[in-house]
C-alpha cells in the first residue's frame, strides 16, 4: 500500500527481456534505501513491483504481462523517468489517499494550461475507466495522489501545484503521454457489491 506521495524520480537504465515478459532495471536517485530488502514492494509510476534484485544504484522488478497489459511501463525507453515510492509502513503519516499500486487502465495528457502558479491539466480516459471517477475524488496519475477537479464523458481535470511539477516525473511529461491511471479503491468495492446485489446500508 502507498500513499501517491512520490519521494523520489528515478530513470530507467535497462530492460531485460525474461522468460516472455520483462525485468526493468530501474535507478533510485534520491529514494531512501538505506533498508531496502529483497522482495519489498515500490510503487514505480504508480505500478507496485517487487524487489528482485538491487545494488548501490539501481534495483531490479520484473513487469509480468499482465502489469504490462494494463500500464505504460513495457513502452518506456531506457532514460525515461518514473516516480517512485516505497511501501507505506503503518506508523507513517498518510498525507495523499490509500493506493494499491494496482492500475487500472491508462490514460493520455489531453492538454496542459496555467491556472495561477499551478497548472490545469487534462487527462482523457477510457468510459469504464471515467465511471470510478468523480469530481472532488482521489485518483492517481503515474502514481501521484490527485484531486478531480472536474470529470465529464471523456476526461477528468486535476490541478498540479508548482511542488508536484518540481518534484515528480510530471515535469519531463508532455501532451499526448500515455499515463497510468489508478482509481479510488473504495469506488472498486462498491461497484463489486452493487454487481452481486448487496444492498448498501443507508
Amino acid at each position: 500500500m502507498f500513499t501517491g506521495l512520490i519521494q523520489a524520480v528515478g530513470r530507467i537504465v535497462a530492460h531485460e527481456p525474461s522468460g516472455g515478459d520483462l525485468r526493468l532495471h530501474i535507478a533510485f536517485a534520491d529514494l531512501d534505501r538505506a533498508d531496502v530488502t529483497l522482495g519489498e514492494s515500490i510503487a514505480v509510476s504508480g505500478v507496485c513491483l517487487t524487489v528482485v534484485a538491487f545494488d548501490a544504484d539501481r534495483f531490479a522488478a520484473d513487469v509480468s504481462n499482465e502489469s504490462l497489459a494494463l500500464t505504460t511501463l513495457g513502452g518506456l525507453p531506457v532514460g525515461a523517468t518514473v516516480n517512485l515510492e516505497r511501501a507505506l509502513r503503518a506508523s507513517d503519516r498518510l498525507g495523499g489517499h490509500m493506493v494499491s499500486g494496482h492500475v487500472d487502465g491508462i490514460g493520455q495528457v489531453a492538454h496542459v494550461r496555467n491556472d495561477g502558479r499551478s497548472q490545469r491539466w487534462r487527462f482523457s480516459a477510457a468510459p469504464e475507466l471515467l465511471r470510478f471517477i468523480a469530481s472532488k475524488g482521489s485518483v492517481a496519475i503515474d502514481g501521484v495522489s490527485l484531486t478531480v477537479n472536474a470529470v465529464d464523458d471523456s476526461g477528468f481535470e486535476v490541478n498540479l501545484v508548482p511542488h508536484t511539477i518540481e518534484h515528480t516525473a510530471f515535469a519531463q511529461t508532455a501532451v499526448g503521454a500515455a499515463v497510468n491511471i489508478e482509481v479510488d479503491v473504495v469506488a472498486r468495492y462498491v461497484e463489486r457489491l452493487l454487481q452481486t446485489g448487496v444492498r448498501l446500508a443507508t
